[in-house]
């Protein structure tokens, strides 16, 4: 429907976007200036007597008074006038020819009838994509009581398609519903109704004689309320004024002031003015700049349309081996093609293993003969929906129950902004639990917001137990591209030896001076390496880039930091993560376990204003407190660190985690989501999982609402690993 009404729609909103200027530029002119609340009766007593004769006066839809006159001395003829004094203030000019030519092209494309005939279509067909874009919104977002939350970013085209089509939607459905109706009243299918008044001349009388502002038809109408006036020919009782109002038209007696004749306009006519008014913006430059805007949305969607559609054909599937020679099948549900972009990355690096794997969409689920591992990457749509290519792959599973014995994965894309979170990718793993050929490798995965980090614990996770060894690279297709690394000297540091954990510190300033806040990322290069390791920021006191870092024995990473000398510079790059800042006057409960704490350090330092911050933070045991302990008792001591609950796992015979202090302060996690503190939660994975999954039992416990709500107010941040 789109692409076959792209070009009139193209050419519609373009033309449209010059015609909104049109109203704005007739008002910059100012004739009327406030005067449109002047009696009408007054405006016609003062043309009268400043011109030997009137024949019409007409307001337009800016308030602009326009008289049609004759006078022996002074002005004839038509142009503007001031309502007030009667005296000619501007002449009517003629269209510019940008309008002229931009009005021929809206209305006709200069084909005559042809042309608007299609544009009337394309107006129909837009109509009909905004009703199907409305519906495609709610599904989204879940309902249509989240129609206005919080909308979860995809990727830049996916967010704004949906963010303009949300605060454009209303216009253009008038636009177009109006421009259909213009359309339809052009072709003469609604019909153009001229009122006619019958009148009874013979009882037309001449008595009593009163003065213009005394007429009583009259008394209460301004000169808003009035569209047209025509003036008598002559001054017989016969020949009486015709004023037509917004909503009748009236035949007044010109010596009495008594209403000769009043009819109403009937509706089409009045579905004519104002669609007239609405579609062209004419009278208010606040309605033209709405619509300008909406045309300029219109754009808009066309591009982000295609340059979504474009990507999704560019992650079509190009497979090296058939799916009847595939030992490893791959299927893929997604609907805006990303998390096709996760899929591929992971083809890839099997194919490099030299293993026959075969990639296709989930529909496309058949009898695969050699299949012995099946990897299923899908996202949910709407509530708990598949995606639009995962449609029929129940039907299909239950269709081709006839197949050797396998052993299957299923990784669920999604957002925990969104109480669905991943439920089709629960609803395939139970539906694959049920058959009889089907054996769980790895317990169902869930990926939140498309998170690089946990794709790659998962990857890592399936090859040890298939005794392979994956690395699968970050690529642009899945992350966002990174400006070009600066350099940072290091200013301070400490060495993971010093640790019974394997973690240290290091303090890190920019040679060039940048802003950042305490969440932010910095994406560090080793030297001779392209790859990127990322960590979160705390920002101390003196405004520095402090990185708690864990050494892993063969981490590339994390040993060249770990031998890095004080004063030296390391390549790195500066990401904003505004999604994990803290504002200054938040109450925040601040949930870590182990190298976690970093961006925690500096959230403390920034309180000035000393709001309650309650840090619970996970480690295996004492020990491996004194790395922080120089901090945390700083900030106790200042006050801009409220209460401190440190959590050691290995400390007694049972395992104690954050998610079990969380649970057995249940009450105070529910008052922290009921006063509108914020949770920050910050470290592995696997904690945040953990921690998510107390949280739901509280909110469930006291009857509060979901955690995606929380999260969609914001009160409720992650930046896991």
């Amino acid at each position: 429907m789109a692409v076959s009404s792209f070009l009139f729609i193209l050419l519609a909103s373009v033309t449209g976007i010059i015609l909104a200027f049109e109203p704005i530029d007739h008002a910059a002119l100012n004739y009327s200036g406030d005067q449109t609340q002047i009696p009408v009766t007054q405006l016609i007593d003062t043309l009268k007597s400043s011109y030997d004769e009137v024949l019409s006066v007409e307001i337009d839809e800016a308030g602009f008074v326009k008289a049609s006159v004759l006078s022996m001395e002074g002005d004839s003829g038509d142009f503007y006038i001031n309502p007030l004094t009667g005296k000619k203030v501007g002449e009517i000019e003629k269209q510019a020819e940008i309008f002229q030519f931009a009005t021929s092209l809206h209305r006709s494309l200069f084909l005559k009838s042809t042309g608007r005939f299609f544009v009337g279509l394309a107006s129909f067909l837009l109509f009909l994509i905004s009703i199907t874009g409305l519906i495609l919104i709610i599904k989204r977002q879940q309902g249509i009581r989240a129609f206005f939350n919080r909308i979860i970013k995809d990727n830049f085209y996916s967010y704004y398609h949906i963010y303009l089509g949300r605060l454009s939607l209303i216009p253009i459905i008038i636009i177009t519903l109006t421009g259909v109706y213009l359309s339809l009243q052009r072709f003469e299918i609604l019909p153009d109704i001229v009122l006619t008044h019958d009148v009874d001349y013979a009882s037309i009388t001449d008595s009593p004689q009163r003065n213009l502002a005394e007429f009583p038809a009259l008394k209460n109408i301004t000169i808003a309320d009035v569209r047209y006036i025509e003036f008598p020919f002559s001054p017989d009782v016969e020949d009486p004024y015709k004023i037509s109002l917004t909503d009748r038209e009236l035949l007044v007696n010109q010596v009495t002031g008594e209403v000769i004749s009043e009819l109403s306009y009937p509706l089409v006519n009045m579905l004519s003015y104002y669609s007239t008014v609405l579609h062209t913006g004419r009278g208010s430059v606040i309605w033209a700049v709405i619509l300008a805007a909406a045309c300029f949305s219109i754009l808009f969607f066309i591009y982000s349309g295609f340059k979504m559609t474009f990507m999704r054909r560019k992650g079509r599937i190009k497979n090296k081996f058939k799916a009847a020679q595939s030992e490893i099948v791959i299927l893929v549900g997604s609907e805006t093609g990303s998390t096709m972009s996760f899929a591929s990355l992971f083809y890839k690096e099997l194919l490099n293993k030299d293993i026959k794997v075969h990639l296709t969409q989930m529909d496309k689920y058949q009898q695969f003969p050699k299949m012995k591992q099946l990897v299923i990457f899908t996202s949910t749509y709407g509530d708990g929906d598949p995606p639009a290519n995962a449609t029929k792959f129940l039907n299909l599973l239950d269709k081709f129950k006839d197949v050797p014995q396998f052993n299957y994965s299923v990784v669920g894309f999604g957002s925990l902004a969104y109480p669905s979170y991943c439920k089709y990718a629960f609803d395939v793993d139970e539906a694959l639990r049920a058959s009889s050929v089907a054996k769980e490798l790895l317990k169902v995965y869930t990926i939140n917001n498309k998170s690089w980090e946990a794709f790659d614990q998962w990857v890592d996770q399936w090859g040890e137990r298939l005794a392979l060894k994956l690395e699968v690279p970050r690529d642009n297709t899945v992350t966002k591209p990174r400006k070009k690394p600066q350099k940072f000297e290091v200013i301070a540091k400490t060495t993971a030896q010093e640790s019974p954990d394997d973690t240290f510190l290091v303090t890190v300033c920019p040679e060039k001076s940048i802003k950042f806040r305490s969440g932010d990322l910095l994406a560090i290069y080793p030297q001779k390496d392209t790859h990127e390791r990322l960590y979160s920021i705390g920002k101390n006191l003196d405004g520095e880039m402090l990185l708690s870092i864990k050494r892993h024995e063969f981490g590339l990473c994390s040993n060249y930091l770990n031998d890095i000398e004080v004063g030296a510079s390391l390549n790195a790059v500066r990401i904003k993560n505004p999604e994990f800042h803290l504002k200054k006057n938040q109450k925040a409960i601040l949930i870590a376990t182990g190298t976690g704490i970093a961006p925690f350090l500096g959230m403390m330092t920034d309180n000035a204003n000393k709001k309650e911050r309650v840090l619970y933070w996970g480690a295996k045991n004492e020990a491996s407190f004194a790395l922080y302990e120089n901090h945390i008792s700083a900030a106790l001591e200042r006050g801009v660190l409220s209460k401190f609950f440190p959590v050691y796992s290995r400390l007694g015979k049972e395992k104690i985690y954050v998610q079990h202090v969380i649970a057995s302060n249940h009450l105070a996690f529910s008052n922290a989501l009921k006063n509108g503190t914020v949770l920050m939660i910050c470290g592995s994975i696997s904690m945040q999982k953990e921690v998510i999954a107390a949280l739901q039992v509280i909110c469930e416990t006291y009857q509060l609402k979901s955690l995606s709500y929380y999260q969609q107010r914001g009160q409720i941040k992650m930046d896991c690993y």
